[in-house]
């Protein structure tokens, strides 16, 4: 009975902390849209700035009643992830604003087999034919909902190029520093939001200038404005640990994969806060695609051998060919 209590202890876990990031990421969105497009505040860049500065505040609260302990993370280390971080939330924004929203979400899209790529050349990871179809139908799914007219351009396809790449390998390495250090979702929080609200608000204004031909400074804040970026950067707090989190827990294509559970609710929540119009019977077909998508993801990277460590495979395989005299206690080395 004890395994299959620590395993229901497990499911539970998993399922709160990815129900957290579910709500918080969908929140944060409703927000910054309300944010943005009502009250015209359209600095995305200082906003994450304001938001990673609002987590280091977190963490320093955190760490001051005990709740994170001292750590260590090698600088060249951190250096490499705010590096991918910081061009992340940069490409994003770039891509947006030089992209057609068609291509923009292909580019996000791109960012499952990338981050599968990845997993298999660093982590040697192996998936099988289930598997990979799942994700295929999870991708055709969310393409259907959100992907309309699509124009290429020699710029956006760089800004969108880097993106993927840079939001890929952000991911990959919270995972791998998580389990390479042994650090918490707090500790490793605590290295790197303020490294990122440093950076990004030095350079947030002039960026968002660029983008928008706008500055922050000229901004005319009222209670309103100011109410929502509040709880916007209260909000991020939740989001940027729970991503920490379920990455940690998760891996960075399961990560990616159940995300797109969050399109499926921001385009639900779009259409009853926002209008109706862009709902049709092809959004909602697309919809029914992707979940049942997800399901099937969740079901066959779970099964024995759905999404497993090559070498470690291998290394069981030979052992049962020497006869079966070493016997390995471990379970399956499942991710």
């Amino acid at each position: 009975m004890a395994p299959a209590s620590k395993a229901d202890q497990k499911a539970s876990v998993d399922a709160a902390a990815w129900m957290f990031n579910v709500v918080t990421s969908v929140g944060i969105i409703i927000v910054n849209k309300a944010l943005m497009a009502t009250y015209g505040f359209s600095f995305a860049t200082t906003l994450t700035g304001l938001h990673f500065a609002t987590t280091t505040f977190m963490t320093l609260v955190l760490r001051w009643l005990g709740y994170i302990q001292a750590s260590h993370l090698p600088y060249p280390e951190l250096l490499k992830f705010i590096l991918f971080a910081n061009f992340s939330i940069v490409g994003m924004n770039v891509s947006l604003m030089w992209n057609s929203v068609g291509f923009y979400q292909i580019a996000k899209l791109s960012m499952i087999p990338v981050s599968c790529l990845l997993e298999v050349v660093f982590d040697k990871i192996r998936y099988s034919r289930d598997t990979k179809l799942s994700i295929m139908v999870v991708l055709l799914g969310v393409a259907v909902c959100t992907v309309t007219d699509v124009s290429v351009n020699t710029k956006g396809f760089v800004a969108a190029f880097i993106a993927v790449w840079s939001t890929s390998l952000q991911q990959y390495y919270v995972h791998f520093l998580q389990r390479k250090y042994s650090l918490s979702s707090f500790n490793l929080l605590g290295h790197t939001a303020p490294a990122q609200a440093g950076t990004l608000l030095m350079l947030g204004p002039f960026l968002d200038y660029w983008l928008t031909n706008k500055r922050i400074d000229a901004f005319n804040f009222n209670l309103p404005s100011a109410a929502f970026l509040v709880a916007s950067c209260t909000i991020a707090v939740g989001t940027n640990l729970s991503q920490f989190i379920c990455i940690g827990r998760f891996t960075a294509v399961s990560f990616q994969v159940l995300g797109h559970m969050k399109t499926i609710l921001v385009l639900i929540l779009g259409f009853l806060f926002f209008g109706k119009e862009g709902l049709n019977l092809h959004v909602v077909f697309g919809m029914i695609i992707a979940v049942v998508g997800m399901i099937w993801y969740g079901n066959a990277s779970s099964k024995p051998g759905g999404k497993e460590r090559r070498s470690l495979s291998i290394s069981r395989s030979s052992q049962q060919k020497q006869g079966g005299l070493l016997e390995s206690s471990e379970p399956e080395d499942k991710v």
